[in-house]
């Protein structure tokens, strides 16, 4: 078994406790390990967050609605290889030559081990993901082209975020560890915050932690502001010089923490001061 080093977290990403340690154990148990979790949770930054403590490369596949899970091995490039021949420019006969391989058989292929995200895999077609248990089990797959077999030289860290926008196969998941990503709590914000606004004055940091809580609470407000909201709004406010004191009783910049027009006349109806 290949030993990988321990996930501790990194300077640029706060993981909690649990979750460094579902991380080791998937590293441990050579298994996918599936993260679910509200948007701006920081599924997908984990994988360049374990790429970078493990010192590893990190190879991405952003899944969209008509991807294949052929894609994530190889595609085979028919169009290059007419072209090839109508015009002369190139050995067609060496179909090697028009085999481009995705993320999974780059890593498969390596020399050195990787860490592979599998990026929103609920965005693909119900049966995308059990199109990919064989080669997740086998960690291997056939170039049908060439008559090849890929085998993993090092078996690959992998990584599928999920955003449960429908429900992934059982048998998919029996494959997998599967941890929820919870939102942060605001003790562990305000140290999420500090390794993007370290120079921050406290004040507004715990200003905006109130209102932004607050908003999250609401109701009335659909779309709740993500962490990553969070954090551009303390820039903006941050840019534009804002006293903390305003935020008592305004919202500046309102716009970046809500992204839907009927959130934000759903709060022009709340009281002005919402908050103790």
């Amino acid at each position: 078994m290949t030993q990988t080093p321990t996930f501790q977290g990194t300077s640029h990403y706060i993981a909690s406790a649990e979750l460094r340690e579902i991380v080791n154990v998937a590293c441990d148990l050579q298994r996918p390990l599936l993260i679910r979790g509200e948007p701006g949770t920081g599924k997908t930054v984990l994988a360049r967050a374990v790429a970078d403590s493990f010192g590893l490369p990190l190879l991405t596949w952003h899944v969209k609605s008509s991807s294949k899970a052929q894609d994530g091995l190889y595609v085979y490039d028919t169009v290059q290889r007419l072209n090839d021949s109508r015009f002369g420019t190139g050995d067609v006969h060496d179909i090697q030559r028009y085999i481009k391989y995705g993320p999974l058989g780059k890593a498969f292929r390596s020399e050195q081990r990787t860490v592979v995200l599998i990026d929103e895999i609920d965005k693909a077609d119900i049966e995308f993901p059990n199109d990919l248990l064989h080669e997740l089990d086998a960690m291997s797959f056939m170039v049908f082209e060439t008559g090849e077999t890929i085998t993993a030289r090092q078996r690959p860290v992998i990584i599928i975020t999920s955003n449960a926008e429908k429900e992934l196969p059982d048998a998919f998941l029996r494959r997998c560890v599967f941890h929820y990503i919870s939102f942060p709590e605001p003790d562990e914000m305000r140290e999420i915050l500090k390794v993007h606004h370290p120079e921050a004055e406290q004040k507004l940091v715990q200003q905006c932690l109130q209102r932004f809580y607050w908003l999250r609470e609401q109701p009335e407000v659909r779309k709740k502001p993500s962490t990553s909201e969070l954090v551009d709004w303390i820039g903006a406010l941050r840019r534009a010089g804002v006293d903390p004191k305003i935020l008592e009783q305004e919202f500046p910049f309102l716009g970046v923490l809500l992204k839907k027009e009927s959130d934000l006349q759903a709060l022009r109806r709340v009281p002005r001061k919402p908050y103790r």
